[in-house]
């Protein structure tokens, strides 16, 4: 399935993307102008650029691309010299759209990077995992565009869309042609990746980095930025617009260039991240340092600011049960405590009291440091995040009748499995009378999904069941009301005209 399409802002010059301002995407020739040739570097030489500008891995772990670097080529030395690269292009959190930024918009500086650093370690292959068709196909015409250069043989896989396909072992697996899911084994890819090789893998926005820092050089790179973290990074903010900015500016004026504000809290890392409280965002600024003085990490460069007028319970209770169905199937904290803890949180919601609470907070401990990938991990601590930043909300919802506003989707989750949501019809089908939505109340178990698909229209009860049995539908809910009829798991909603 195809997703958004992100909108674009830089502050100050651009470095990444660069051109397009000119033109929508840049293809070999346009990309050769603006950037102009690629040099060559050994692997040495490739080390020391990365260390002087403090290149780290821009896909959620940041850890330092100089140290993959000489793991890479320390396991080679160790076994017969052969190596291969990885671009981790798969992009499966719901609240980034920088990787597919570049990758639609500006393919060839990625390919660049992979080329420099393939080129550097003598890599047998460059393989490029994505999960959207449209990005798969720009990179496949980018291919085709270097093609006549020769040098290190390229290829893109496309994998399956599921938030877990981006973990190291998940991904070499998937371009090994195996099943795209975690080995739940600790094997480093600098060991073992591709075709079994000592593998350099890292994600799209690092490799792109390392081709403009190998154009600059590293003192003209660190012009940009902070001292201490030079350069610039891509940021998305609410889910659909990549900011490319400096390190060290007010996290609050991304925020105002995007056209939004601090509002209720600001998410930061994406849903494995942390909330920042409105005065914490409004203190913050874009830098590593910064936000770990707030326990924050960029992470995935995910920027989630929550407006004033939707509800944080709710919007939590989304998203952890969104996570929960991202499982990979391979660990009882993935398969029975994910769930388990999204079920917990929705009695917390619901109007459970002080007995949910306490059964909560019990399964975001057990969660915790048990799964194969760290998964569970993330998603406990989102949710434990969630809870510390907004406990007056939390208690409103399981101690009375909770805030009285609509769940808005401003954490977004991908549209429903097998494409984007119908579009609402002109008129209402089957002869133009009202429709409505109708419960089963011999089926209805009361999972309280419904609700959070449609809440404009359906309110749960004080025992989290449907309020009513027959509900006008508006034309212009219809789509989520089908959303909400396919994915009812008791199978207890129907539209009736």
């Amino acid at each position: 399935m195809t997703g958004p399409w992100p909108t674009l802002a830089c502050v100050g010059p651009p470095r990444l993307l660069a051109g397009l301002d000119e033109v929508a995407r840049l293809d070999r020739v346009a990309h050769l102008t603006v950037h102009g040739a690629l040099p060559e570097l050994r692997a040495d030489e490739l080390v020391e650029l990365a260390e002087n500008i403090d290149l780290r891995g821009r896909g959620g772990a940041g850890f330092p691309f100089a140290r993959k670097l000489r793991a890479v080529t320390a396991s080679a030395r160790r076994r017969d010299g052969r190596t291969a690269v990885v671009v981790n292009g798969s992009e499966g959190e719901p609240s980034c759209l920088k990787d597919t930024a570049l990758w639609l918009h500006t393919p060839h500086l990625v390919l660049d990077g992979a080329q420099l650093a393939a080129e550097a370690l003598g890599a047998e292959e460059v393989a490029v995992g994505v999960t959207r068709p449209d990005v798969e196909r720009s990179i496949r015409e980018a291919i085709a565009q270097r093609a006549p250069s020769g040098g290190c043989p390229m290829r893109v896989t496309l994998l399956p869309e599921r938030f877990v396909t981006g973990e190291g072992t998940a991904l070499t697996s998937g371009l090994n042609r195996g099943p795209a899911l975690p080995s739940g084994r600790k094997v480093r890819s600098s060991d073992s990746g591709l075709s079994s090789l000592p593998t350099l893998l890292s994600n799209t926005e690092t490799f792109a980095q390392l081709a403009v820092a190998a154009r600059l050089g590293a003192l003209p790179y660190r012009e940009a930025g902070l001292p201490t973290e030079p350069g610039t990074l891509l940021l998305t903010v609410a889910g659909r617009q990549v900011v490319e900015t400096p390190t060290g500016v007010p996290l609050t004026y991304v925020l105002q260039l995007s056209g939004t504000d601090a509002g209720q809290g600001v998410l930061v890392g994406g849903y494995h991240g942390r909330w920042l409280g409105p005065e914490a965002a409004r203190a913050a600024t874009v830098s590593r340092a910064s936000l770990s003085a707030y326990d924050a990490v960029l992470g995935a460069g995910a920027v989630l600011p929550l407006p004033h007028d939707t509800c944080p319970a709710g919007e939590t209770l989304q998203v952890a049960r969104w996570m929960a169905a991202e499982s990979a199937g391979q660990c009882g904290p993935c398969v029975l405590g994910l769930p388990a803890m999204a079920d917990a949180l929705a009695r917390v919601v619901y109007g459970g009291g002080r007995t949910a609470f306490e059964a909560l907070h019990g399964r975001v401990r057990a969660v915790r440091g048990r799964g194969a990938c760290s998964h569970p991990d993330g998603t406990s601590s989102f949710v434990a995040s969630a809870l510390a930043a907004f406990p007056e909300e939390f208690e409103e919802h399981a101690f009375g009748s909770g805030c009285g506003r609509e769940v808005l989707g401003a954490l977004p989750l991908p549209a429903e499995e097998g494409g984007p949501e119908p579009a609402a019809p002109s008129a209402p089908a089957r002869g133009g009378g009202e429709e409505r939505l109708m419960v089963d109340w011999t089926l209805c178990q009361g999972h309280g999904l419904c609700a959070d698909i449609i809440p404009g229209v359906i309110q749960l009860d004080a025992d989290g069941y449907p309020a009513q049995a027959s509900m006008p539908l508006p034309r212009r809910q219809r789509p989520r009301a089908l959303r909400a009829v396919r994915r009812c798991p008791a199978l207890a909603l129907r539209i009736q005209e």
